[in-house]
Order: C-alpha cells, then structure tokens, then sequence
C-alpha cells in the first residue's frame, strides 16, 4: 500500500469539502463528507444507513434520497462524489443499483451540487495504490488518511469516504492540469517570440 503523503491530495491552500455515497440496494448505503484543506483532511461525518429488510424499494429510494439532501443541506459539500455501478453484477441488481444512484444524484442536482462518479477499481487505487485492494484494506487506508484511532467500523462507510479521497485526488489533479495548461499558453508567447 502506498504511504500517506503519497495519497494525500494536495490542497493549493483552497478548502474543498465532498460528500462520499457508496449506496447499496440490499445492505447498507454509506456516506461520509469529508474536508480537504491543508495537509491533514477532516473527517465531518461518516455513518451507513440500513433500511428494514422488510422495506420496500420505493422506500428506500425515498429513504436515501431524504439522507443524502439533509447532509447536502446540513453540510453544504462542494461536490457529490458518488460510487459507480460495477459491471459484473446481474442485471437486475444493477438496474436497482443504478436507481438508487440515480435518487443520489437526484438530491445533489436539486440543490445544485456537481456529481461526480467512480469506478470501484478507481477508488481502491486512488486510495491505496492498488485496484484490487479488499474492503479491510480500505477501512485500514481511510483510517490512516484521516488519523483516526480506531478504523470505520463499517466498510459501508469506509467505502464512501473512499469515494470522497478519490474525488479529492481528481479534482486536485484537474486544478494542478490546468494551472500547468494556463502557465503554458502563458509562456508560449515569450516562446515563439524569442525565435
């Protein structure tokens, strides 16, 4: 696994501040809003929501939907970052799945919120370096890069803070991109004039 300065996103000073959603259709969704400022992120809020086995999916859709606007509305996250279906599941499990994303990126475009999506394999090799990782190996890399004592008890929610590292690491890597672009073009001139 990689170290933490390696996996850490680089802050350029600028407070950026993502809600992470691993939803689920049968288990737990999880979600965790985490602040990256500086060296050391922070943690806000992380938690999994189970619905009763016996709940029907329209009240889950409902359910999710109602958690992810009140932390949206509570914490004012500057993007959504939201777990991706994975392909290799069948059809019928994907289909719920995409729909329960789909109440996700519901509530984050009623409040005018950029979503953003993610593979699995994204995830697990922004986080720890590696796509394969197991979910121990991301509670473990979570709770190191947000200097937690003990690990997220839930993988739920160790995965949707995955979500928000991976994010973090994005939109740094598209800020430093187009600063590099910005810094180009505006030397290009001095360039092509010295020719």
């Amino acid at each position: 696994m990689s170290s933490n300065r390696a996996t850490q996103p680089v802050t350029n000073g600028k407070k950026l501040r993502v809600l992470g959603v691993d939803p689920a259709v049968a288990g737990a969704t999880g979600y965790g809003i985490v602040e990256f400022e500086g060296a050391r992120p922070q943690l806000l809020r992380f938690g999994a929501h189970r619905l009763p086995k016996r709940a029907t999916f329209a009240a889950r859709l409902r359910e999710i939907h109602q958690l992810i606007s009140g932390l949206v509305e509570e914490f004012a996250p500057d993007a959504v970052a939201v777990e991706s279906v994975f392909a290799a599941l069948n059809v019928k499990t994907a289909l719920r799945l995409a729909e329960m994303r789909g109440v996700v990126l519901l509530a984050a475009a009623q409040a005018q919120i950029p979503a953003h999506s993610y593979s699995p394999r994204e995830v697990k090799a922004s986080v720890s370096g590696f796509g394969g990782a197991s979910k121990q190996q991301m509670q473990q890399m979570v709770g190191s890069l947000l200097g937690l004592s003990e690990f997220p008890e839930s993988t739920d929610a160790a995965d949707a803070l995955a979500v928000a590292f991976c994010h973090a690491h994005a939109a740094r890597a598209r800020e430093r991109m187009a600063a590099a672009t910005a810094d180009g073009e505006a030397r290009a001139p001095h360039i092509l004039q010295g020719r």
